[in-house]
């Protein structure tokens, strides 16, 4: 799950020193419901979407794509997550129903409404038909950002206590082209993830006025339906930057990990690299510099086996044939 990100701390005011208005606290996670909530429900839904990666099929193949707009299939591929999601989820019910107290109960889409997944019944006279939700995003993980630039704006009190935001990173399995899979997803709480994206407008940003003020969505209340005005908004926002969750910092350690793990014997670090580089203008003799640049600063990693070493001179190799395809910027 995540961890909150450390706030700042007021100094210390002595004798005679003006007073600075402390830097009001950020929120921190709540750590979900109750262990004993719904029988362990939420820890074991949390467990089984760790495995969703491995499960992960699609019948897309990717080819002939300039590596500058790889990015764009994000939108196409988010519906093959989401079914992905649902159909594994239920698949996995052994996780995460063990017991079998849940047979009413199943994962459904709820496309163009909070959350995208819900764990919910059609079965009359049951106490709760919702038990918790799930929000999706996808994330190509090599993007010349380094951060996930979607937008998360549900206003934080439509976030029930269980309800979850989980962002599935994805690459291509050869890369530059091949098929999408997914990797180790980032999972945190919903409402969290909500109050933190306010107050990192409100306040980490160091803006003031309407330039730092949040506008509260009408609906306030998990598990809104179809037309309901349930995400927050920025009183001026004239880059359109409001909701983007990961420039507040919530999933700094998450990334920094990530872009640690090997893709093909290399860290994925110095694929992202790769993909800034053709992002940024270039010519030849800049884009050789630059790759000569990252085996310097990867060597170890490049040479430390002889899986890493080939998929590195397969990936050079692979650029040389790309240069011929790609129009410098």
């Amino acid at each position: 799950m995540a961890k909150a990100p450390s706030g700042n701390r007021p100094s210390p005011v002595g004798p005679g020193a003006v007073a600075v208005p402390a830097t009001p606290q950020g929120p921190t996670p709540s750590g979900g419901p109750p262990a004993d909530w719904q029988n362990g429900l939420y820890q074991r839904v949390v467990n089984a979407l760790y495995a969703l990666p491995g499960l992960f099929k699609t019948s897309l193949n990717i080819s002939g794509v300039r590596a500058t707009d790889l990015f764009t299939l994000n939108s196409a591929l988010g519906a093959s997550i989401e079914e992905s999601v649902v159909d594994n989820l239920n698949a996995l019910r052994a996780i995460w129903d063990p017991d079998q107290t849940f047979q009413l109960y199943s994962f459904v889409r709820q496309p163009q409404v909070f959350p995208d997944v819900r764990l919910q019944t059609a079965a009359p006279n049951v106490g709760l038909q919702i038990l918790m939700g799930i929000e999706l995003k996808g994330w190509f993980a090599v993007a010349k950002e380094g951060e996930p630039s979607f937008r998360y704006t549900v206003t934080p009190n439509a976030c029930a206590p269980a309800d979850l935001l989980v962002v599935f990173p994805w690459i291509l399995d050869e890369i530059v082209s091949g098929r999408p899979k997914l990797l180790q997803p980032f999972v945190a709480e919903a409402r969290f993830a909500a109050e933190h994206r306010n107050h990192y407008w409100s306040v980490m940003r160091g803006r003031t006025g309407n330039a730092a003020e949040v506008v509260p969505a009408e609906h306030q209340a998990p598990y809104p339906k179809k037309g309901d005005r349930f995400n927050d908004g920025a009183r001026r926002d004239r880059g359109r930057n409001f909701g983007r969750v990961a420039r507040g910092g919530v999933m700094q350690e998450f990334i920094g990990s990530l872009m640690q793990q090997p893709t093909a014997g290399i860290p994925l670090g110095a694929w992202q690299r790769f993909f800034k580089i053709f992002s940024d203008s270039f010519t030849e003799t800049t884009l050789t510099k630059q790759l000569r640049q990252i085996e310097t600063n990867f060597a170890d990693a490049i040479n430390g086996t002889p899986e890493a070493k080939a998929a590195f001179e397969q990936f050079v190799e692979s650029v040389a044939q790309l240069i011929t395809t790609i129009d410098p910027r």
